[in-house]
């Protein structure tokens, strides 16, 4: 227990330290289970604070622990200004902060404010109130259609399936973008500023340094006062003045939380999930906003040179415009993790959820090549932690995990599963908790089996059974990240190789990364190699593989 918040030591005064970080993402309820209750919870994360040092990241951004119903995995928020009981008390979250301070790592919090969840004390003031009150209007209402207002006031559909507009029955309908469970909050209202700007004060002053903003692109929204169709939404141009995504006006919110940030020593950052067009993602990451936004190109790129070095020409452009740095990242809470993704076939500009069909057939069709996607994905996390700017790593991925595609339907907890039947399977697949052990009820996880089943083959990739392998994915991670410390600064150049399959840059200090997206091998340049993903032999650098040279 600490009977007082947690101090900063001098280590944390870099203002700039968010530009380049490696950044390593907890989903709580399956990191590590400190009580045998089946769940993950802080305790258990800062019982594993020893195993994030050893990594070598910066900071840690931890999925929402706020309580909830768990009707979207805790992005259905009952108090932004708790921890939810079943994860531990405000007094763990301080000893966790305390504990990664005392390591050398800072803490990312997720704010979630695009929506609350429907057992918030707004919403359920909201529902205990009439058509018209102050309470209602810290949401989205509308009248419904039809004589007795029976109808939705319009078609419109949720981002997890189904319609997007759910009666109250009075002849009134609050709009959701995501779960029935998760009413969309109004930001044109005082009270809802307001609210977020004392969030954001509470936990920064308990040590929290930096704040990850979930849906940062759907806040500001201005209705028309006569509904179009969802085909009429769908249709209008995203450029500012949509009523529903990326309105301009989201940023007036942002100018306000900036200087809330600022007012921190060192000043607080934040990384905005905005999924808008890329010419206008440059906004959420100024110096005036949010400071940094996630760069998901990479992400939804299929293992290629030609589209890994027009994403990242791209993005580094569009950090020099917005002054602030790039992200990458090839794994997170949302998507397949790329050892999988990489393992199957590429999508070739196909507009579908990468995995989304192997997870559909159980994982058994298309055929799934674990080995090559392993070995592409240590290759890929290679180069991203040699490129500049801020590398978002997902827990599980430095042992390698691979998605989990067979969970029995009686197990899934994910709504958009169940919301759509036959099409989406949802994402637990990458949130089953992690292995620490070889054996054992939970692989090491917690005393009790976890909440979401963990197979057979998670003891072969756990933490035990890889830190002895010098070869292991965990020790490629802990290397990598020991000499990216040390080595990174400045921007990059890159190297023509004649390959079309061959990226190769320098960056300062004679560094040069060398990637084999194809299988033949390539000879390296002359120097020291410091470090790669497959064995080099003579100087050769096999296919799908990843270097490291001092030259």
């Amino acid at each position: 227990m600490t009977d007082t918040l947690p101090t900063t030591t001098a280590t944390h005064l870099d203002e700039t330290w968010w530009r380049d970080a490696a950044v390593y993402q907890i989903y709580p309820r399956s990191f590590a289970d400190s009580n045998g209750d089946g769940i993950g919870d802080l305790p258990g994360i800062t019982s594993r604070v020893p195993y994030l040092r050893e990594l070598g990241v910066d900071a840690v951004w931890l999925s929402p622990f706020y309580p909830s119903a768990l009707a979207d995995g805790g992005y259905d928020v009952d108090d932004y200004r708790a921890v939810d009981p079943r994860l531990g008390t405000l007094d763990d979250f301080d000893d966790l902060i305390e504990a990664l301070d005392e390591a050398g790592i800072r803490c990312i919090v997720d704010i979630v404010p695009n929506h609350t969840s429907d057992r918030h004390i707004w919403f359920q003031e909201a529902l205990a109130s009439p058509k018209g009150s102050a309470a209602r209007d810290r949401y989205l209402f509308r009248d419904g259609l039809g004589e007795n207002g029976e109808l939705p006031p319009a078609d419109w559909t949720s981002t997890f399936g189904g319609p997007a507009w759910t009666a109250v029955g009075d002849g009134q309908w609050y709009h959701h973008f995501f779960a029935t469970e998760q009413p969309d909050l109004n930001w044109k209202n005082r009270d809802v500023r307001d609210d977020f700007l004392e969030t954001l004060r509470f936990w920064s002053d308990r040590g929290v340094q930096g704040f990850r903003i979930d849906v940062a692109h759907g806040l500001a929204k201005d209705l028309p006062e006569v509904l179009p169709s969802q085909a009429e939404l769908d249709a209008l141009p995203l450029d500012g003045t949509h009523p529903m995504w990326d309105r301009d006006d989201v940023h007036e919110i942002y100018a306000e939380w900036r200087t809330v940030f600022n007012s921190y020593t060192p000043a607080r950052t934040a990384v905005a999930e905005a999924w808008v067009a890329a010419d206008r993602r440059a906004r959420y990451a100024s110096a005036a906003g949010l400071g940094q936004a996630f760069n998901f190109d990479l992400l939804e790129a299929d293992f290629d040179a030609a589209q890994f070095r027009s994403v990242i020409e791209f993005n580094l452009a569009l950090s020099e415009q917005s002054g602030s740095s790039s992200t990458w990242v090839f794994s997170n809470h949302d998507v397949v993790r790329h050892a999988t993704r990489y393992g199957l076939p590429p999508l070739s500009g196909r507009r579908v959820k990468q995995g989304g069909e192997w997870l559909l057939s159980g994982g058994t069709e298309p055929a799934l090549d674990r080995e090559l996607g392993l070995r592409r994905a240590r290759a890929a996390t290679l180069l991203e932690l040699a490129l500049p700017g801020s590398a978002y790593l997902y827990q599980g991925e430095e042992l390698g995990l691979q998605e989990v595609a067979d969970i029995p339907a009686a197990e899934r907890q994910d709504p958009s599963f169940f919301r759509n039947p036959g099409r989406d399977i949802g994402r637990d697949g990458c949130r089953v908790p992690i292995p620490w052990a070889t054996d054992g009820p939970s692989f090491g996880f917690g005393a009790a089996a976890p909440h979401l089943p963990q197979p057979a083959w998670f003891g072969a990739s756990s933490v035990e059974a890889e830190e002895s392998d010098p070869d292991s994915t965990l020790n490629l991670y802990r290397s990598a990240l020991a000499l990216r410390s040390r080595l990174r600064s400045g921007g990059l150049e890159w190297i023509e190789t004649g390959r079309a399959d061959v990226l190769a840059f320098r960056r300062p200090n004679g560094w040069i990364s060398v990637t084999t997206f194809g299988d033949d091998p390539v000879p390296l340049p002359d120097g020291e190699l410091l470090l790669a993903s497959a064995p080099v032999s003579n100087g050769i650098l096999p296919g799908a593989a990843t270097a490291w040279i001092r030259a």
